[in-house]
């Protein structure tokens, strides 16, 4: 049984925002009177802060909350130094062959691939279906915005209404992404660890991950790009056309067309 989360904020001001949040998320409010680490009736809350939304681990202990956040941290780092178009991720959606490619990112998460996509140019639609995450995902959004440095990228990321399978088939995409939840391992940052421990209790593995391999091949016109950790069986048992191996995991692609008879 998937852990249980609440919405929440100690800011007054922002109580009225973060209930109408939790009617929307089908989740219960409550008002904090007192620390997390003294919440015991939720495993972990959605926190409405100034400084935006965050997921928090409640209890003695808990690492700090975390948001999504384009601005600072690693992934501003890798905006700046991530190594552009020769990065394993812009190599596998083919951005060696073409630019300013149109992107599916169909299991977005916290945004962060198709941030570095967005910044290599291409244009990345967002899905996301658990709605948490989703939530913090457009707030994270939504601050950037403002940023002088990273306003124009983001832009460039619309977030969808509906998760893949909502995607009207008439509409297709260069390339369809897609990182499914898979179970966790040691090889993982401290940093990625604690945010997956979050995803992990909360959403689970992606069971219909499969099923997910068919859909995006519906709507990719080129290729579609899996992104797997070394030793994860093949989606649907499907083998991709090639491969791109990594320091800790893998990219699968299914070449659909090359994209070499994309027009410039």
């Amino acid at each position: 049984m998937l852990n249980s989360i609440a919405v929440a904020t100690a800011d007054r001001f922002l109580e009225s925002e973060s209930r109408l949040l939790a009617q929307s998320l089908n989740l219960a409010f409550i008002s904090l009177r007192e620390p997390i680490k003294f919440v015991s009736q939720y495993d972990y809350l959605l926190l409405k802060t100034p400084d935006g939304v965050a997921i928090a681990k409640t209890g003695k202990g808990a690492p700090k909350p975390v948001y999504v956040d384009f601005t600072s941290g690693t992934v501003d780092h890798r905006r700046r130094f991530g190594g552009g178009k020769g990065q394993d991720i812009a190599k596998a959606v083919g951005l060696n062959k073409r630019s300013n490619l149109s992107v599916l990112d169909a299991t977005a998460g916290l945004g962060r691939d198709a941030f570095v996509l967005a910044c290599l140019g291409c244009s990345v639609s967002l899905c996301e279906r658990v709605g948490f995450v989703r939530a913090m995902l457009q707030d994270g959004l939504y601050r950037a915005s403002f940023h002088h440095e990273v306003a124009e990228i983001v832009a460039k990321m619309p977030l969808l209404d509906t998760d893949i399978t909502g995607i009207d088939p008439s509409v297709t995409f260069d390339v369809v992404y897609l990182d499914p939840m898979y179970p966790h391992t040691d090889k993982s940052s401290a940093a990625a660890k604690k945010e997956m421990a979050f995803f992990r209790d909360l959403v689970g593995k992606d069971l219909d991950a499969d099923d997910l391999l068919h859909q995006a091949m519906q709507l990719a016109e080129y290729r579609v790009v899996v992104k797997r950790p070394k030793g994860a069986p093949f989606l649907n048992d499907s083998e991709p056309t090639y491969q791109l191996e990594g320091k800790s995991g893998r990219f699968d692609i299914y070449v659909l067309k090359s994209l070499d008879s994309l027009s410039a």
